[in-house]
């Protein structure tokens, strides 16, 4: 991973103590709230590596409950995010494995409520920056540092273009685009990071073609 200046290095502006382990945090749990699309109900959440080893010393564990219930990386309610957590009826549990991840500071979050659930993976690189390498099963790789699109289709011809031509129509310009799929000519996803935050008439729009199943969004 390359940094480009001296902020990418010393991270965003957060609640401490560190910007991997804290900030970075908080951002998966933010993006997998914004890839549900609601607050959950209860969340479950897997702590690999040195998350494992050190999440109570550094946050880690208060830092993604508090990204689920929507907090940014310097909100002074992180501190507490476990008591809001209770008033807002958002059951949890804290899992450290054992298991080995490819990065040490891994964190898979399964979430959800009445209506279904979903399971997120993340890893934070360093300076606050994450990376979301699965979504249900779907490998993938998703920065959250640009507004992003993920469109659940089968896997069809013609799903794709369509999805991109609906883009450039509103004038939606593509950043990076790529394409999932678990088994051919089965359910696929397709991760679209673009250069603006995205109107939900565009999502709606999206979901009206054919083959397409399920649009997410992950606003900057």
């Amino acid at each position: 991973m390359k940094f480009t200046s001296v902020f990418d290095i010393i991270g965003p502006v957060m609640i401490g103590p560190s910007s991997s382990h804290t900030a970075g945090a908080a951002r998966i749990g933010r993006v997998a709230r914004d890839l549900f699309g609601r607050k959950p109900k209860w969340a479950k959440i897997h702590l690999y590596g040195s998350f494992a080893e050190t999440f109570k010393g550094h946050g880690t564990d208060v830092a993604i409950v508090g990204g689920l219930l929507d907090f940014d990386t310097f909100d002074e309610r992180i501190k507490t995010a476990f008591e809001h957590a209770k008033n807002e009826a958002l059951e949890f549990e804290i899992i450290p494995e054992t298991a080995n991840k490819e990065h040490p500071n891994t964190a898979r979050i399964v979430l959800g409520d009445e209506t279904g659930e979903m399971s997120v993976e993340g890893i934070s690189i360093g300076g606050g920056k994450i990376e979301i390498s699965e979504v249900n099963g779907f490998k993938l790789r998703l920065t959250g540092g640009m507004p992003a699109i993920l469109v659940v289709h089968d896997d069809r011809a013609g799903c794709i273009a369509n999805v991109a031509n609906c883009l450039a129509m509103h004038h939606v310009n593509i950043g990076h685009m790529e394409v999932s799929r678990i088994e051919r000519g089965q359910t696929a996803l397709m991760v679209i990071e673009v250069d603006q935050n995205i109107d939900e008439r565009i999502l709606q729009q999206i979901s009206l073609i054919p083959n397409i199943t399920k649009v997410s969004k992950i606003n900057n």
